[in-house]
Parts: C-alpha cells; structure tokens; sequence
C-alpha cells in the first residue's frame, strides 16, 4: 500500500488533494502517514480521522487541546508548532504534498528532500526564496520534485522530457485576477475582499490576492526558471482569461505544445498523485465548442509591476529571490490588515529589494536553511519599514 502526507492539507489544495484520496478509496488504498494544518483543527482532525492517519500536526501550538480533543479515542497522534510540522514531514513516505502557503512551506519541504520519496510541490515559495537548495537537496538524496502549480505542472507535461536545447521558449498563462478589467485609477481603492474574489479559480485568501496583484504570476515566474533551469527572456506571460490553457511550449522548429485543461486544481494534483501513470479524475473534459473562443493578451506591467520585479529578481541571483518573496508576505499582511493600499503592495516589495542591494547586494545563493531564513528576516524587515512610504 502506498503511503501519502499532506502539509497544508486544510487549505484549498490540501481539500483538493483530501477529495482526490478519499474517492480513491482512502485508507483501503493509502497509508495515510502525516496530515498538517492551522487553524481550523476541527477539519483536521475530521480529515485524519477519515484518512486514518498516522500523525496530525496544527501549526498553532495553542491549538494544540483542540486538537487532541477533536482526536480523542481515535488513535492518532496530536502535535503543534513549525518543529511538529518538520518531524512530521521527516517521516517516511511515498508522497508528500507540499500546500503549505508561504515561506513556512520550506523547512518541512526541506525534511522530505532529505529523506528522499516524492516531493508534491505546490510550495512555489520554497523555490523562489531558495531554489538552488531545494533543488541540490533533491540531487544529493535522488528525490524526486513533481510541480503541483498548475502552470509548471502544465510545463512539465507539455515538455514530456524534451531537451531544453530544443525549446525556444515556455509560456504560462494568468487569468488576470479579479482586477484584470478595472481602470487603473480604481486600484488604489480596491478592498480586501473585492482582491479575494477569484474569477475562475477557488482558492485560499492570500493566492487569490496574489493574483490580482499578479505576484503570484512573478513568483512562478521565477519557479520555472528555478525548476526547469529556464533563463528568464525564455520564460514568457499571457493574460488568458479563461484559464483553459496553463502552458505552452514553443520549439526551435516552431512548432508549440500547450496543455489545456478545466481550471481544477485536482488534475495537476492528481497528475502529480499517480505519476508517472495517468489515472481516470474527477475533472471534466473540455467540450472546446462550448467554450467557444479563447483570448490572449500581453500583461500590461503598469498594472502588474510584478512582473518586472520578478525579473528582475532572476537577473540579479543569489538570495534576491528570497528577499523579494518575504517582502511580499509582509506587505500581503499589511494590505490584509488595513495598513496599505493593494497598489501600495508592489511598491513596499521594489523599496525592500532596493534598499537590500544598496545595503549589502544579495550575494550568493543561500547555501543553507539558516542562510534562508536570515534572508528572509531582511526582507521582511525592510518591507515592514518601506511601506509607509507608499
């Protein structure tokens, strides 16, 4: 019997990957080893009670009772805090999603590289802040990294294990977020809960925000240069939409390779799940005449300044990618809480990235997680003090 974990499992893609085993028979066809979560303990622990897991980790330690009571007279063991989470990813299985949002995504991803198996990774933030450690750790212990990310998993497809010497260049597409038709002066006064509303996708909060800022499209930018070893001017962005095709491959010879599905999370994942065989899902099937027309445009960087902040980030090398992604975290906070306005975001990350170069430059690739996590402490720090600025 194959054993799965799941960290995030309690978030949209964790949902996605819980619906995904449960229909494939759960605990009759997995061993479910470790499920993580935060908040929200009482899914949790309905999902490991379900799933008959192992080990359920909240990331809150004052969750912890919670928790134990929710699992009472189950059998599963409770844990809490970022340490529970990694001993827990450290246990050996098969399969591990990586859905944990953000930065704190990393340690735990880190421990399933060291003790090798596959690594689900829909993490993009683990290689943004640290893609030259994720991906030697992989090499050193011969795991192996599937892209859960829609658009890399539409990649990794599309590309089916052709030589990058004979692709000209990779495209990945972005809906344009909830903001993708407002006039530019409208922006500024843009609410919480108008960047929350996803047009096409169901997702968490803070990556439905990160869409319609387009800086969830600047850090898989900077994952297909990481994952694919892809150099940046190759690396291109379409508005799209309809959300219908994830990604393209254009070759030497001209022809291109795209890779169009529903937008449901469930195939990349359920792609990744039983890789490197295809099993039926429960995703519809396109019906393209129904659809009827697909359109494209060239992402206006007026309006995503992102996107030029994340290639910049890719040109600059070694631990930018870290700084940019930790300063984003803390202005997404700040714009949550009310302290900036949604445009403020992108100013706040370019003012950190700035600040860090003319400081110290960004030196090497972080080598280690300690290494990592100090970058990190930098850029939030510095988009903390920049955002007033705004």
């Amino acid at each position: 019997m194959r054993s799965v974990s799941v960290l995030g499992a309690t978030g949209s893609i964790g949902e996605s990957a819980f619906d995904l085993l449960i229909r494939a028979g759960g605990p009759k066809t997995y061993r479910t080893v470790a499920l993580t979560g935060a908040a929200n303990v009482a899914r949790l622990a309905e999902m490991a009670r379900a799933l008959q897991a192992e080990i359920a980790v909240t990331a809150l330690p004052e969750k912890l009772d919670d928790l134990r009571a929710a699992l009472a007279g189950s059998g599963i063991e409770a844990a809490a805090g970022p340490a529970a989470i990694a001993e827990a990813a450290a246990r050996p299985a098969d399969w591990t999603l990586s859905a944990i949002i953000g930065a704190a995504g990393l340690p735990p991803g880190l421990e399933v590289l060291r003790r090798g198996g596959i690594l689900a990774l829909a993490n993009k933030e683990s290689l943004v802040a640290a893609g030259g450690l994720v991906m030697a750790e992989a090499a050193r212990s011969k795991a192996r990294i599937l892209p859960v990310d829609s658009e890399h998993s539409a990649l990794f497809q599309a590309l089916g294990g052709e030589s990058l010497e004979n692709v000209d260049s990779v495209t990945i597409t972005a809906s344009g977020g909830a903001f993708r038709d407002w006039p530019l002066e409208r922006l500024a006064r843009a609410t919480v809960a108008e960047a929350s509303c996803h047009p096409n996708w169901s997702m968490g909060q803070r990556i439905t925000i990160d869409s319609a800022s387009m800086f969830n499209k600047a850090l898989e930018v900077i994952e297909a240069h990481e994952f694919f070893g892809i150099d940046e001017g190759r690396i291109k962005v379409l508005v799209h939409p309809q959300s219908i095709i994830h990604a393209m491959v254009s070759h030497r010879d001209g022809g291109s390779i795209a890779h169009l599905g529903a937008p449901d999370m469930r195939h990349a994942i359920g792609y990744a799940l039983n890789w490197p065989r295809r099993a039926p899902l429960p995703v519809p099937q396109l019906d393209l005449a129904a659809i009827g027309n697909l359109t494209f445009a060239t992402p206006d960087e007026t309006r995503w300044p992102a996107l030029r902040l994340a290639r910049e980030v890719i040109r600059a090398g070694g631990a930018a990618g870290a700084v940019l992604n930790a300063a984003k975290e803390q202005a997404l906070d700040d714009f949550i809480a009310g302290r900036i306005r949604f445009t403020d975001m992108a100013g706040a990350v370019e003012r950190a990235l700035d600040a860090c170069a003319a400081e110290s430059g960004f030196g090497d690739s972080p080598g280690d997680l300690d290494a990592v996590l100090a970058w990190d402490a930098r850029g939030r720090h510095l988009a903390a003090c920049t955002a007033g600025a705004a």
